[in-house]
């Protein structure tokens, strides 16, 4: 039976994932907190994925793509290890058989790419250059953009203090909180926080300690 689980695309969301309760997967040794999700094991989803240590997945096609952002731990496949930091796009089309030695926690959005679109990457977010986004100290680590898409995955970081400008969504926005702290006029939102926001809604971003994060923006998923 398909689950339809923060389907609807045009509200917000905000989802504490440390609060959530671990849900067995199809298979053993790896657990799920699921964010959002249209299907049954084949869907639209996006979801916080732990792999207990010697844990695996057995082989599958990505038919519109996978990507996924380690957390924390070793992710592994037959293609290579992937460390805490290290962003992975596979396109429509790959496959791969998941799994770990000491246990991985990934944070991953299945079948939400362009049937056209053939990117694979793998980048090291740790390390790698960034640029600065405004004059108010907010610094990008880009990790792919899609012009056609209108779509656009980075790491952003804020310094302490900072305090954005008031800015529109246009195309939604999708964000996960690694670290610090950060802030808009709906709340405050520490490490593991998981926020959609739709096309069109405003919001101006702050921080006290500072923070960084996951973001894409663009291509926010609908029902394929």
């Amino acid at each position: 039976m398909d689950t339809h689980l923060n389907a609807d695309f045009t509200v917000p969301v905000t989802i504490d994932t440390n609060a959530m309760a671990w849900v067995p997967s199809p298979s053993p040794g790896v657990d799920r907190r699921m964010l959002d999700r249209i299907g049954d094991e084949v869907a639209v989803a996006t979801s916080i994925v732990r792999y207990a240590p010697g844990g695996s997945f057995s082989p599958h096609r990505h038919d519109l793509g996978e990507e996924f952002l380690v957390l924390s731990g070793v992710f592994s496949d037959e293609h290579g290890d992937y460390p805490a930091g290290t962003y992975v796009r596979n396109p429509p089309g790959s496959t791969h058989a998941p799994h770990t030695a000491g246990g991985c926690v990934i944070f991953v959005k299945l079948r939400q790419m362009a049937a056209t679109d053939s990117a694979h990457v793998v980048l090291r977010s740790e390390g790698a250059v960034s640029e600065p986004v405004d004059d108010r100290g907010a610094q990008r680590t880009l990790l792919h953009a899609c012009p056609q898409a209108r779509e656009v995955v980075a790491i952003e970081s804020l310094p302490p203090g900072y305090a954005g400008p008031l800015e529109v969504c246009e195309h939604g926005e999708e964000i996960l909180v690694l670290d610090g702290e950060l802030r808009d006029d709906a709340g405050v939102y520490g490490p593991g926080f998981w926020i959609r926001r739709p096309a069109g809604m405003s919001r101006r971003l702050s921080s006290g300690p500072g923070a960084r994060y996951w973001v894409k923006r663009g291509r926010i998923a609908q029902p394929l």
